[in-house]
């Protein structure tokens, strides 16, 4: 056998050090981002105003709130939808309404809203303004005025809350997912931002808390503890880096790119002006709040985009593998049919920050990032096994993939023991802390390989949801 010329193997060691290089500097770019989203939701966090109880902001803005339509989609709720309902006829706020959104479910949650609170069918003025499936009818009952549910066919989460906005009566609307719990007094936290700036704010966006483990009666989480299951742990984690820190620091650089399906503020005005939901993605919450940056900058009108980190909204997240890499290869699809969709304002000047830092990180993050960081775990350990690399190249790799993650997930943490305390017991921060250390050993990678998936189902075009089966916030916490 002839050995290859000494330029081939320089090639090869070449070729090596820069696949290194990329996925390295890749890394370090998104530490580096991350690093500034922390700096960003200190100040945010340490100079917001002083969180008054709830109490104190009834007195303060019953005078000033906006009326608020609840817009809460269904489809298949049967098991929680009575109590999801209740729960949002309990909320702390001088005028709201609550349109219920009977998606075409197959089971009986249609039939369990009609006996629960004696409801009938009733005529309802609706404004075609945004395209959705056809309405079947819409039931009341005027004992209790605040409840509409609105029954329609099936057509996705996106055209429910579409007939939802149509048949809204308020300048203001709450997108919410059914089976999740507002705290009571989160309406009147998250409309701050369109009373202090009525003129400029068109959408805020709450935080939102992992309930799995947490003692829930009566559509109120009475009791916060840390789940049994590992998986809900990790997504408490991530919860909480997604939120108080990303979200929190690219709301105050006004660059805020998602607004959570599951609890999101909005100016109706704007949102039909803007066609909207969008049909034609998974990702619908991100893609309204891109349409909203893209037609504001287009007819050249100030406006604000907020997140408040007070108002909180607790779901259940998935406790099951197969069900939490569906949610994530979902999420990652939605991603990047948003960026692909808009590409146009990447880098656009036309667009301003938003164009440039917003996109930018979705470029990084979301597009990027998952392909970057898989063939760094594939091709950095097995060009180093294969004598192409040298040890400080494996190391700078493991340094950047392992303790750059362990910091700014410790260092969120530390944010929130600091600033908002949402842990009432003091034995879930070292918890918390060692699932941010082995999160990186196993379930990032994991994870990485739910948004290629995501990547590959993009590429197909799939629009599937996915079934993501829930066991209900009745369930006992998982062991």
């Amino acid at each position: 056998m002839i050995a290859p010329p000494a330029w081939a193997d320089q090639w090869m060691i070449g070729a090596a050090e820069l696949i290194a290089l990329i996925v390295i500097l890749t890394g370090l770019l998104q530490i580096g981002f991350y690093l500034i989203q922390l700096i960003f939701a200190a100040i945010a966090l340490s100079f917001r105003p002083p969180v008054p109880r709830g109490a104190t902001l009834w007195r303060r803005y019953s005078d000033q709130a906006p009326p608020i339509s609840i817009l809460a989609p269904a489809f298949n709720e049967e098991l929680t939808v009575v109590e999801s309902v209740r729960s949002l006829l309990s909320l702390q706020y001088p005028d709201f309404e609550i349109l219920l959104i009977n998606d075409g479910s197959k089971d009986g949650t249609l039939a369990r809203l009609i006996d629960a609170f004696g409801l009938a069918p009733v005529a309802r003025y609706v404004d075609n303004a945004v395209p959705h499936a056809t309405v079947r009818g819409f039931y009341a009952n005027p004992a209790l005025p605040r409840l509409l549910v609105i029954d329609k066919d099936n057509g996705g989460k996106a055209d429910a809350l579409n007939a939802g906005i149509n048949a809204s009566r308020t300048p203001l609307f709450c997108a919410i997912d059914a089976d999740s719990i507002l705290e009571p007094d989160a309406l009147l936290r998250v409309v701050r931002p369109f009373i202090d700036e009525p003129n400029l704010t068109i959408a805020a966006g709450g935080t939102i808390r992992i309930a799995n483990g947490c003692t829930i009666d009566s559509g109120r989480v009475i009791d916060v503890h840390l789940p049994r299951n590992f998986l809900a742990l990790v997504q408490i984690m991530e919860y909480l880096r997604a939120f108080l820190m990303a979200r929190l620091a690219l709301g105050k650089m006004q660059v805020l790119t998602v607004i959570s399906g599951a609890f999101g503020l909005f100016s109706r005005q704007r949102v039909v002006e803007v066609g909207g939901y969008s049909h034609a993605t998974v990702g619908e919450d991100m893609e309204l709040v891109i349409k909203l940056h893209r037609h504001m900058r287009d007819i050249g009108t100030p406006y604000r985009i907020e997140f408040i980190a007070e108002p909180v909204c607790w779901t259940e997240c998935p406790e099951d593998l197969a069900v939490l890499g569906r949610q994530r290869s979902r999420w990652q699809r939605g991603a990047l049919e948003c960026f692909s969709k808009h590409k146009d304002m990447f880098f656009n000047p036309r667009y301003g920050r938003i164009g440039f830092i917003g996109f930018g990180q979705i470029l990084l993050v979301d597009v990027v990032g998952p392909v970057v960081e898989v063939l760094g775990y594939l091709l950095v350990p097995l060009l180093y096994w294969l004598g192409l690399l040298a040890l400080p190249w494996l190391l700078a790799f493991l340094s950047v993939t392992v303790t750059f993650g362990v910091f700014v997930s410790v260092a969120t943490l530390i944010l929130e023991e600091v600033q908002l305390r949402r842990f009432p017991r003091a034995r879930a921060i070292p918890v918390l802390a060692a699932i941010a250390v082995v999160e990186n050993l196993g379930y990032r990678q994991l994870s990485n390989l739910w948004r290629m998936q995501g990547w590959w189902q993009f590429l197909r075009k799939q629009q599937a949801w996915g079934t993501m089966t829930r066991k209900g916030f009745g369930a006992p916490p998982s062991s």
